[in-house]
């Protein structure tokens, strides 16, 4: 376990008169409009907000105390106001203290893609034997993280950690005060390429968690058919393998339609997993969960039935039925790599009119109009019945497909069409809204 070095309180307040405080009042919240009863507010800032605008109506609905780092009017509530230098940091700080209290796994888990889905059979996988905590939704960013780590209970027995990230020393830092002891990188392909220079910018700011679980004997679950995870990986203590072949624990898929179908031939006894997955690209995350599931000695049974039981919402890999067609929608985000595997498993799906809803995708700096460009080239290589590409820089090329700036448009005209018996796939990054199209 490294040593938590980041242990200054930027305020007139210590340490441990914060987090005495934290323990007699644990509910948290960054939003004044959603403060609870004798909870904390934290007075974030950001570009376009300033929680420390908000401080008084915070204690007005109730907060016990408000955390500022900006002056504010005296007044009724003066004495539950706690100035520090930085909120932010301190909140961090305070979670990175929280954290010390734990001697149990913490697992975090970052990639390019498929970290959520992953995470969420993880926990579903370990909730069947252990008080499992992780993170909600996708709140895996510098205020997601801490925010996570706060709701930790003393009745934990296991902690996920999501972590996202779009440049470099991101992940280091997380790693500073969640501590993570285990740790997955579900991949490492083109996403946030504006922000880490690129695939190896993208490897190496990923492989940040591999760094620290290196450095302190850690243990790292590992994708054996990736050769440049292997290769990341290689310094670590304890690894343990799943693939396709030649790994701890390897699976093969059954069939992929309509939803994913897995058969796990080696590490635990499941001969067959029936997800409500869709997509060949599902099988690592449920192999990762299989994996983590056997580390922890989650039964064969109860990791079958957990993995079984997931229901993906959110945008992700969700089929949907609408009258006689069925939708993919896959628009939680999209990037390069995630925009290919899913255009390639949808052209695998029997059916004879399929139809591409396509936005663009975001943070891909220089490379972008051309990392567009191979995706337009990539959908010629199939026949559909139709193609949509929304906004972005699609728009900047020219290509034979219909094209709109943005959902909104995209779905007035697909409200116009008599569809029936169609197949479609939805995808797109957030700043799209992809599901946007689907809006009656």
């Amino acid at each position: 376990m490294a040593f938590f070095y980041w242990l200054h309180l930027p305020s007139m307040i210590s340490k441990e008169a914060l987090y005495r405080i934290y323990l007699e009042h644990p509910l948290i919240q960054t939003d004044s409009r959603k403060v609870s009863e004798g909870g904390l507010f934290f007075a974030l800032k950001g570009e376009h907000f300033n929680g420390n605008l908000f401080a008084k109506q915070s204690l007005e609905k109730g907060a016990a105390y408000a955390i500022v780092d900006e002056p504010q009017e005296d007044g009724i509530g003066a004495d539950r106001i706690i100035r520090v230098d930085n909120v932010l940091e301190t909140l961090q700080m305070l979670a990175g203290y929280h954290r010390l209290q734990f001697k149990i796994p913490f697992l975090a888990i970052t990639g390019s893609n498929g970290k959520t889905t992953t995470k969420e059979l993880i926990h579903a996988v370990l909730s069947t034997r252990y008080k499992t905590y992780t993170t909600e939704g996708n709140l895996n960013n510098h205020i997601g993280i801490p925010l996570t780590i706060l709701k930790v209970k003393p009745d934990a027995q296991l902690a996920v950690i999501e972590m996202g990230a779009n440049h470099q020393k991101e992940i280091e830092g997380y790693c500073r005060y969640a501590l993570p002891t285990h740790g997955i990188i579900t991949n490492a392909g083109k996403a946030h390429l504006e922000g880490f220079g690129g695939i190896e910018g993208v490897r190496k700011g990923k492989g940040e968690l591999f760094d620290f679980l290196r450095a302190n004997h850690g243990t790292a679950f590992v994708m054996q058919d990736y050769d440049y995870l292997r290769e990341m990986s290689k310094g670590i203590e304890r690894i343990i393998t799943y693939g396709t072949g030649d790994a701890d624990v390897t699976g093969s898929i059954i069939r992929s339609e309509p939803f994913l179908s897995v058969k796990v031939s080696k590490g635990i006894p499941i001969s067959r997993i029936d997800t409500s997955l869709v997509g060949l690209y599902n099988l690592p995350n449920v192999l990762a969960a299989v994996t983590v599931g056997a580390y922890f000695k989650v039964n064969a049974k109860d990791i079958r039935t957990a993995i079984e039981g997931y229901k993906p919402s959110n945008s992700r890999s969700q089929l949907i039925g609408l009258g006689t067609n069925k939708i993919i929608l896959d628009a939680y985000n999209a990037n390069p790599s995630s925009m290919k595997a899913a255009i390639e498993n949808f052209a695998r799906i029997r059916g004879g009119k399929k139809i591409l809803l396509l936005g663009g995708m975001a943070e891909l700096g220089k490379e972008s109009v051309e990392e567009h460009r191979q995706i337009v080239e990539l959908i010629k290589k199939y026949d559909w019945a139709d193609v949509i590409l929304v906004g972005g820089d699609f728009q900047k090329l020219d290509h034979p497909f219909r094209r709109f700036e943005n959902a909104a448009q995209a779905g007035q005209w697909f409200r116009q069409q008599p569809f029936r018996d169609a197949y479609f796939l939805v995808k797109g990054s957030r700043s799209m809204q992809m599901e946007k199209v689907l809006d009656q």
